[in-house]
């Protein structure tokens, strides 16, 4: 299990720009509070997998940025060769959009981290309204990609609604900023957040 140190010295190992590590650091700490209640509730969960994943979700985004590609593809390779870790890599494949079932128990990591990653535009931690919103605006270009958008979308309400039952919580009126979250053995604490924004790829 990486620490948060080397996860981010992956990221700049990777060239990713500031910006994108703060994002990073934000997903990490709302999925690092999810995770503290979901241990509250008695949940068995990874938080230290979980958080690796957050941190590592985009570390292939600045590659595909420059050359192309899809960043969620070679980030997974990369978390994979990166830490051996199988979970993780799957959370960092699937931060888009996942493929199977909506089950919160069953498939915790990578559910929390798209919904982790729905929940921060650039470098704030908002509504899933609102990063919808903006989504939608930047990246609604024609049809097809209208319809993807709102496939997310149903996507990320529906994990919502599933974490806020079994966590007996509203998520989304939640702001998340607590500076320590899931410390010790079952995780580790985030850093703060910079001033600075930037422009993100739809499914950052």
């Amino acid at each position: 299990m990486p620490s948060r140190e080397e996860c981010l010295h992956y990221l700049e190992l990777y060239n990713l720009p500031e910006h994108i590590i703060d994002h990073s650091v934000l997903v990490a700490r709302v999925a690092g509070e999810i995770c503290t209640l979901a241990l509250q509730k008695g949940m068995q969960v990874d938080a230290g997998a979980v958080q690796a994943s957050a941190l590592l979700h985009d570390v292939g985004k600045f590659y595909c940025v420059e050359h192309g590609g899809c960043h969620n593809q070679l980030g997974a390779s990369l978390a994979m060769e990166l830490t051996g870790n199988p979970a993780i890599a799957q959370g960092v494949m699937h931060h888009v959009y996942w493929p199977g079932e909506v089950d919160i128990y069953r498939f915790f990591l990578p559910l929390v981290i798209i919904y982790s990653d729905k929940r921060v535009m650039h470098d704030r931690i908002v509504s899933l309204e609102t990063r919808y919103s903006d989504i939608y605006t930047r990246y609604g270009i024609n049809e097809r990609m209208q319809g993807l958008i709102r496939q997310s979308w149903q996507q990320t309400l529906h994990i919502q609604e599933q974490l806020n039952q079994s966590l007996e919580a509203d998520l989304n009126a939640r702001t998340f900023n607590s500076r320590w979250v899931v410390q010790g053995e079952t995780g580790f604490p985030e850093r703060g957040s910079t001033d600075q924004g930037s422009a993100e790829k739809f499914g950052a």
